[in-house]
């Protein structure tokens, strides 16, 4: 049996005896190339067996990044949110800050006064809030009244705030009449003191009506300066350290202390500053009145008909107390006249004065009694203003009409009044006013 015959055609494909290929694919044995010593020493192979072929090693699989889980995914996911929002709201809160308008909020606490000056624009009202401790903020202060027109309207004087307002509140509380205090009026014809009518009705004097001006709310507490207190300061601070203009000093020196101011205080609307002194009251309305009546050129037109301010005040007075407006110029004219003659007065006005008492007549007693206001018993002017004269009263002691009169009595139910040269025409006009019933 030929063995070489199968051993030949297996390697003829070129597979080994251990079945590996032949790296250059060619056969080893057989086609006679190779000697007998070759061929015996050849190993035999298993018939009917064939060694499995060796597998070279499989690579390794390419490496997956693991993916997260949906949990975890999630906390990642809320994590990266929180970051953001915080981020965003960090940054709101910043450019919030940077660009919000500084505000309180509510209508706030305690008391302040703050002053309000004549010819104030919003802005400057604003500005005086914020430095008073009102509002946050000038802007604030706008903001809230840029829409409203009564805004406008807010008058010169003292205005009761609270601290830390929000700017709507502080809008509000101004536009609140009755946050504005410290305001005064002075009408024509009024005292000093209080008087009374034949009625009992008692007429506040200035002294009264600034006491009441004097009130405001101040750290939780009503606070006023007393009539007692006003007139205390009046009697025993130099008329000079009060602001008294020097045309009056020697004549208000010389009164009554407890009388020494009065007239002085014309007629008008004041403002006063609650929480100030009765002497610091008093100063600062003597300096405002002395301010009018040199707007008004008193001393100068006092001084070009040849009198003084301070008699000129005086007959303004009287003429305030006796007539009524259209018939000024006239009563001026009859005081005068006596006045040149050295006939009395005889005004039932300057016999009432101190007594106060506010009415048209006298009784027979009154006229009597001695005093240097009673003008029935007494000649010349009485010491002091006995009221606070206006304008129209001023204007005609300046400027009296010319006439011959000596007489004159309220003679119709209006208050006009009838002027006569003689005694025999004032009785016939003293007749006529009893039948209109004028007195």
């Amino acid at each position: 049996m030929d063995i070489d015959g199968p051993t030949a055609r297996l390697r003829s494909v070129g597979v080994d005896v251990d079945g590996t290929a032949d790296a250059g694919g060619r056969a080893d044995a057989g086609g006679g190339s190779g000697s007998d010593a070759d061929a015996q020493t050849a190993p035999l192979p298993v018939v009917g067996r064939r060694s499995a072929p060796a597998r070279a090693p499989e690579p390794a699989p390419p490496r997956r990044r693991a993916r997260p889980s949906g949990r975890r995914g999630g906390v990642l996911l809320l994590a990266v949110g929180v970051l953001l929002a915080a981020v965003l709201g960090g940054g709101y809160f910043l450019y919030s800050s940077w660009t919000a308008v500084p505000d309180f909020e509510g209508d706030g606490s305690g008391d302040v006064i703050v002053q309000v000056a004549d010819g104030d624009s919003t802005a400057a009202i604003g500005r005086t809030l914020e430095d008073a401790g009102v509002v946050a903020s000038v802007q604030a202060f706008l903001d809230a009244a840029e829409d409203e027109e009564g805004i406008r309207a807010v008058q010169p004087g003292s205005y009761q705030m609270r601290l830390q307002m929000s700017g709507d509140a502080a809008v509000t509380r101004l536009l609140d009449p009755a946050a504005l205090v410290g305001r005064l009026e002075i009408r024509g014809g009024v005292q000093l003191d209080d008087t009374r009518g034949p009625d009992g009705t008692v007429t506040p004097g200035v002294l009264t009506l600034i006491s009441e001006a004097t009130c405001a709310v101040i750290d939780g507490a009503e606070s006023c300066v007393s009539v007692d207190e006003l007139r205390s300061a009046m009697a025993e601070t130099d008329p000079a350290e009060l602001g008294v203009p020097e045309w009056a000093l020697d004549e208000v020196r010389a009164a009554d202390p407890v009388r020494r101011l009065e007239g002085l205080f014309v007629p008008g609307v004041y403002d006063v500053e609650p929480g100030r002194s009765a002497t610091e009251v008093l100063t600062a309305l003597l300096a405002a009145s002395t301010s009018r009546l040199a707007a008004f050129g008193l001393a100068d037109k006092a001084e070009a008909i040849g009198s003084d301010p301070y008699q000129v005040l005086i007959i303004a007075s009287l003429v305030e107390k006796e007539g009524i407006t259209s018939d000024m110029p006239e009563v001026a004219r009859v005081i005068y006249n006596r006045l040149a003659v050295g006939q009395r007065l005889e005004l039932d006005s300057t016999v009432n004065y101190p007594l106060d008492i506010q009415a048209l007549t006298t009784t027979e007693a009154d006229r009597a009694a001695p005093g240097p206001y009673n003008t029935y018993a007494t000649e010349g002017l009485p010491p002091t203003p006995i009221a606070a004269a206006g304008d129209a009263a001023i204007a005609a002691a300046l400027d009296p009409a010319p006439g011959p009169w000596l007489y004159f009595v309220r003679c119709q139910d209006d208050g006009t009044s009838c002027f006569a040269e003689t005694f025999a025409e004032h009785e016939a006009n003293i007749a006529r006013a009893r039948e209109n019933g004028a007195f």
